[in-house]
């Protein structure tokens, strides 16, 4: 099988991110708005988890477009209020390996469910993931400049997956399927660690 080079680019750039995993949450030595901006960045499991929400959303149809990427900034904030009034949930960090290993599972399927089940499934994802750094918040200077840049970092992410799969040409769409694989490999990766 032949790559073309859009294929090719696209795998290497996947295939940078993945160190990343490794250093699951680097950036919590600083409060605020900057390091809430690029914690989901240099976090390899949010860096996956929430690109995959943006190239599931492309995968779509109507309104389940915008409503996956609002869905899971929502549960987030309010899985952070949570954390930050002290609720956790056992197996925590499993659980956030596990939405990545799910999120590239159904984006390499290309996974089109009712929106029901997609809207929960994609709530869950993002409650696990705001509680863990709500659980963070109360030792920060600035928990709602962190909040704010999260959020913003988070849509930009989303927004990041979804223009890659909704603006990749139609013979290059297996691109979306193979990241989506690099990404639940990466979940396997996080789980077994």
């Amino acid at each position: 099988m032949r790559l073309t080079p859009c294929v090719r680019l696209s795998l290497g750039a996947a295939l940078c991110v993945l160190p990343v995993v490794a250093f699951a949450h680097p950036g919590h030595d600083e409060s605020g708005l900057i390091s809430g901006l690029t914690h989901p960045l240099i976090g390899g499991d949010h860096l996956l988890a929430m690109f995959a929400v943006g190239l599931w959303a492309a995968q779509q149809k109507r309104q389940a477009r915008w409503l996956l990427p609002v869905t899971f900034v929502g549960a987030m904030l309010l899985g952070g209020l949570l954390g930050f009034d002290g609720v956790a949930m056992p197996y925590l960090e499993s659980a956030i390996a596990a939405s990545v290993l799910a999120l590239g599972l159904l984006v390499a399927a290309a996974a089109c469910p009712p929106v029901t089940v997609s809207l929960v499934m994609t709530g869950l994802f993002g409650l696990v993931h705001g509680m863990a750094h709500g659980l963070e918040l109360p030792a920060m200077n600035s928990p709602a400049g962190f909040a704010a840049g999260f959020v913003a970092a988070t849509s930009a992410l989303h927004a990041a997956g979804y223009a890659l799969a909704r603006w990749t040409p139609l013979a290059e769409a297996a691109i979306t399927r193979t990241l989506g694989m690099i990404s639940a490999g990466a979940g396997v990766l996080m789980l077994a660690g």
